[in-house]
């Protein structure tokens, strides 16, 4: 039995990790994405692409929606496209000084709350200091992702703060790959071809 769990302890689960969509993405939706792995086991795997916007959704707009009120002078925050999953749950990335009952660790800096109380915590300027707010996920059935990532679909990266919560949501894809130091130009979606 210790042999099994040690093979189960070395797996290469993703979850806290960063996927960074490979230049030639063949889905469109997924162009230039990074997505920040909230979970991943034999199941399957959920995460949440972190540099895509929600159309023209304001913070005001998705708050209006559970009847909360943006107090006068309140900062505007940008809503990205979490992912093509159930584009109507929301979710709140964002720092360890805010937590409850219900929060998530994603990685010892990253939390993940699902809440209207947060939504409300935000709106009164009493929730998290660093918040990225997200509408849908991408999720991936059993071996579905580890059969992209072999087809040269994404590379990895560690999730760290300053890329998930970089306020310039459209530079990130272009961070993470500096991150990993390689140029997007020196890589192909298509190994293999002359």
């Amino acid at each position: 039995m210790a042999a099994k769990d040690d093979l189960l302890n070395k797996t290469p689960w993703l979850s806290g990790q960063i996927l960074v969509a490979m230049p030639g993405m063949s889905d469109p939706r997924f162009e230039k994405t990074i997505v920040l792995m909230c979970s991943h086991g034999p199941s399957g795997a959920l995460g949440l692409v972190l540099n895509r916007l929600f159309g023209d959704l304001s913070f005001e707009g998705l708050l209006a929606q559970f009847d909360i009120d943006l107090p006068f002078g309140a900062p505007e925050r940008p809503i990205c496209f979490g992912g093509p999953v159930e584009p109507v749950r929301g979710f709140v990335l964002h720092g360890p000084d805010y937590r409850e009952e219900s929060t998530a660790d994603i990685t010892s800096s990253i939390k993940l709350t699902a809440t209207i109380e947060v939504l409300r915590a935000l709106a009164e300027g009493k929730g998290p200091g660093a918040a990225l707010l997200l509408l849908g996920y991408a999720g991936w059935g059993a071996g579905q992702l580890e059969a992209e990532i072999q087809s040269n679909g994404w590379l990895t990266v560690p999730a760290d703060d300053t890329l998930v919560f970089d306020p310039d949501i459209h530079s990130k894809w272009d961070k993470a790959m500096a991150k990993i130091g390689v140029s997007p130009t020196a890589l192909s979606g298509d190994f293999g071809h002359a």
